[in-house]
């Protein structure tokens, strides 16, 4: 065949002729065709390239594009001569704009890297009469190879283009040139500047979108340019601005201009106050800003900015205010202290979203000490504290956690409403006394004057019993065992009773106070505490005792590891944040909670990794940021709002497959963790294994079941050796087994008894104390590619030398080399890692493969790999002849092997 078609291709060519649609198609067959060689389609592309050259039809060249598309996604290592095709004059000088088009989405889709059109015929095609070519180009015009100085001048031209959206297209360019260029000149900024303002009036509402976006961008560079005195009033003057295009009448414009609010950066303390009064301040009433010449903004333009925000009629344009507030709140504590007051009207509103945002800014000006509650705010504050959504009632325990109270009475209405909450919702009971000893840390006198106060109702009814049924008697007991760890000085006067009382419901409190001692620590203290009559500090030293502690909780360890360990300190920064977001997850808000953690996992991914060790918890905090993404988007299709079709079907058990690969890479793939760690880590595979029992459409319960009984036995294990207590979780999973193991064998599937069982899972901060270690691999073929292949003999096992290096691996680790030609034709060799002399952070060798599945062909690729067998988790068995017993986890990327059938054969 090959050479019945070359014979038509040069026949073709030798009359000057195109070549016709059935050669083009037998062209395509071969491209297609795994055997046909590399020196047999060079000619081809060489072929091809000239029949280009004698025609300008059309349709010839819409069957071109394609086929050379199709070429390069089959031939990836041929893929550079088709580019240099589709990037030649043919597809671009032709008439079609249709054809022009679709070559740039084919080059944009097949390349990485820039392209290397040049200047002119960019312009050349920007500047042509096709629309959807000149959007295309200002879009992606950082993946052409076209000067900075060329495209300011191309997106600022274009930002007076008829079309609203090649406007927009320009804007959004212009945006992306700022962050990525290096600009000096002042007048080059002002120009930008200055047309961004002017856009800001234009008719179309993607426009005033994307100018409010350049006008922030290129506004910050404004302020950075300008001179040392007139830094603050440029920043102001761009931030005054902004708040002009809050009462736009389009959604998207108002809800960009509150994103943008909050990146300006260091605005002055008058302007932040002026946007939240509408009536403009005395200071402000004849303050005007110049910070280019012919442009004058008055900073009353700036009045009543976040008022308007956070009373718009749309949740997530007062979503945006509310978080731009907290960005802002650090600048000034009179600014903080009166959006408190906008604030507390938001715990009102509608949304649970929005309630939340409000929450979490409050917080956010907690742990900058910026926020002061007043007498006031408290009762509409503490109403949170009833909230229906369990959520709410969490975030608003959180922030009393860090309070500071200046009056006795604040303390008294806080512990109210903490009891109240306690009485009201009953399951709160392990956040409540969490935080009602931390509470009264914070406020040491208050907690004792308030204990003297309520001490008759905690001592013994008549006849010397305690009421042991009284869960208020056990919060006034959290309350009273916190003063003698008070941050405040000389707090003493608890009488040592009340400690001995606290000793009746140790069970309850050391499960609430687990952040803080294990239940060995706390007998300790109260047993202690009980036989002293007057209690301080100085007698028992606890608080700074209390990290050293053994069995202490990770979460001050984390505090003692961040002083000599700051990229670790800054990953469990990382791990708080995805434990906060987990609740926009469960409010059903994932693609919020989806972008929150795209923007952790960028954050990650710029810590430097030079320190020994880094390299591990970088590589952990990664791997843990894509397991919760995953669990994010699974916990979506569980929502009760969710039905499933047969195509969400589908796509739930693809999303369950990528996080057992996730779960099952995170366990195996990393060495030295703590057994904390690792139970945390076997708490997700425990709740992936029920998302997926509670779902009977994707479930298949025998293999589900014999994973999580294993998972269960060996979290059981891990408990027993480091004498952990188990979570109430874990202990709920057991018991519901249990009873489903000893009902009709253990043979009915009861998916509302595993949707119980997920809801009932609360998610724990990920703290991480040690340096874990990366299990990787590099896997390398020498002098090996699609020109030099190694030679073969059909039929005839083939030698493979491969270069491996190993990073941490063990010597008792299991390894596996994967060869596979296709998923029919796969072969396993073992790795004996006892026969490799070296060290087991680094190990390098040779090792020649062998592969016995030779086909009768000119020659074919082989994909190769190396995994580690997952020996804890042997459920699913690999079938495979004298392969693994369990599964793998890989350690590589897959590498190509090129062979070619030997000359002498």
């Amino acid at each position: 065949m090959e050479q019945h078609v070359m014979n038509s291709i040069q026949q073709s060519l030798n009359s000057n002729q195109p070549l016709s649609s059935q050669t083009l198609a037998s062209l395509r067959s071969l491209f297609l065709n795994p055997t046909t060689s590399d020196s047999t389609l060079s000619s081809l592309l060489h072929a091809l390239t000239r029949s280009l050259q004698l025609t300008r039809d059309s349709v010839f060249l819409h069957h071109s594009l394609k086929l050379l598309t199709d070429f390069s996604f089959h031939r990836p290592h041929l893929s550079p001569l088709a580019l240099d095709l589709l990037r030649s004059s043919s597809f671009f000088s032709c008439g079609s704009p249709r054809l022009v088009g679709e070559s740039l989405s084919a080059l944009l889709s097949l390349t990485s890297s820039q392209n290397d059109i040049d200047a002119a015929r960019f312009v050349s095609l920007c500047l042509g009469p096709c629309v959807s070519v000149r959007i295309c180009l200002l879009r992606n015009a950082e993946k052409f190879s076209v000067r900075e100085s060329v495209l300011l001048a191309l997106f600022l031209g274009f930002t007076r283009d008829p079309y609203p959206y090649v406007k927009k297209a320009a804007l959004d360019g212009l945006v992306k040139l700022c962050k990525s260029g290096d600009f000096d000149d002042r007048d080059v900024i002002e120009g930008c500047y200055c047309r961004a303002v002017e856009l800001l009036r234009d008719a179309e509402d993607c426009v005033r979108s994307a100018a409010v976006r350049a006008v922030c961008d290129w506004g910050k560079l404004l302020a950075i340019s300008s001179e040392e005195r007139n830094k603050q009033d440029s920043s102001d003057a761009v931030f005054v601005q902004l708040c002009c295009m809050v009462r736009d009448m389009s959604f998207e414009v108002r809800l960009e201009a509150f994103d943008a609010l909050g990146k300006v950066g260091l605005v002055s303390e008058d302007i932040l106050l002026q946007t939240l009064f509408k009536k403009v301040l005395g200071i402000n009433k004849d303050k005007i800003y110049k910070p280019i010449e012919g442009f004058e903004i008055s900073a009353s333009a700036a009045a009543g900015a976040f008022v308007h925000g956070l009373e718009d009629e749309f949740s997530e344009v007062r979503m945006s205010a509310c978080y731009s507030l907290r960005t802002l709140t650090v600048f000034s504590l009179q600014f903080a202290g009166e959006a408190l007051n906008l604030l507390m009207d938001m715990l009102n509103d509608d949304s649970t979203v929005a309630r939340l945002q409000a929450l979490d800014t409050m917080h956010h000006m907690a742990t900058s000490d910026h926020l002061k509650v007043e007498e006031i705010h408290m009762h509409r504050f503490l109403s949170t504290l009833f909230d229906n959504s369990s959520v709410i009632r969490s975030a608003t325990r959180k922030i009393l956690k860090l309070a500071k109270l200046s009056k006795l009475e604040l303390f008294r209405l806080c512990i109210d409403g903490l009891l109240g909450n306690l009485e009201t919702y009953p399951q709160d009971e392990v956040d409540v006394f969490s935080v009602l000893f931390h509470i009264g840390r914070n406020h040491g006198k208050f907690t004792v004057h308030m204990i003297e106060e309520v001490s008759p109702q905690v001592e013994p009814a008549f006849g010397g019993k305690l009421g042991f049924d009284s869960t208020r008697v056990a919060a006034f007991l959290v309350l009273a065992i916190s003063a003698p760890l008070s941050y405040e000085k000389d707090v003493h006067g608890v009488p040592p009773r009340i400690f001995s009382y606290a000793v009746t419901w140790l069970g309850r409190i050391s499960y609430a106070l687990s952040d803080v001692m294990n239940q060995e620590t706390l007998l300790a203290y109260l047993s202690e505490c009980s036989r002293s009559s007057t209690i301080s500090l100085t007698d028992f030293m606890i608080k700074e005792a209390l990290p050293t502690v053994k069995g202490m909780s990770t979460t001050h360890a984390e505090y003692e590891l961040g002083e000599h360990d700051e990229l670790r300190k800054s990953v469990n920064l990382i791990f708080r944040k995805v434990k906060d977001l987990w609740s926009l997850v469960q409010l059903g808000c994932t693609n919020e909670a989806l972008k929150a953690i795209r923007e952790c996992k960028e954050e990650v991914a710029s810590f430097s990794t030079e320190s020994p060790g880094s390299a591990g918890a970088v590589a952990f905090a990664l791997q843990y940021l894509r397991v919760m993404k995953l669990l994010a988007a699974v916990w979506e299709h569980l929502m009760p709002t969710k039905k499933l079709n047969p195509y969400g079907v589908g796509k739930l058990e693809l999303l369950l497959a990528k996080l057992d690969k996730r779960l099952r890479e995170i366990r195996n793939r990393f060495i030295g963790l703590s057994k904390g760690e690792e139970l945390q880590i076997l708490d997700l595979i425990v709740v992936a294994c029920l998302l997926r029992l509670s779902k009977i459409e994707i479930c298949c319960y025998d293999t589900a079941m014999k994973k999580l009984s294993s998972t269960i036995s060996h979290v059981e294990f891990l408990h027993k050796e480091g004498d952990i207590k188990p979570s109430h979780f874990i202990v709920e999973v057991k018991k519901s087994l249990h009873d489903v193991g000893s009902s009709s064998g253990g043979s009915t599937c009861k998916p509302l008894l595993f949707k119980k069982l997920v809801d009932s899972f609360s998610f724990q901060q990920f703290v991480l104390c040690g340096s874990p270690r990366f299990i990787t691999a590099e896997l390398e073929v020498p002098d090996n590619d699609s020109e030099n292949p190694l030679p073969f003999i059909p039929g005839i096992p083939a030698s493979i030398p491969l270069a491996i290096t190993l990073h941490n691996v063990l010597s008792e680790n299991r390894l596996w080399l994967r060869i596979s030609m296709s998923e029919e034709s796969t072969q396993f060799v073992f790795l004996d890692l006892n026969l490799i002399r070296s060290s087991d952070e680094i190990r390098e060798f040779t090792f020649v493969a062998p592969f016995y599945l030779t086909p009768k062909a000119i020659s074919f690729t082989l994909r190769a790999s190396i995994g580690i067998e997952c020996l804890g988790e042997n459920v699913y068995q690999v079938k495979a002849f004298r392969g693994p017993k369990c599964q793998l986890t890989y350690l590589c990327p897959e590498k190509e092997i090129f062979l070619c059938k030997s000359a002498k054969c």
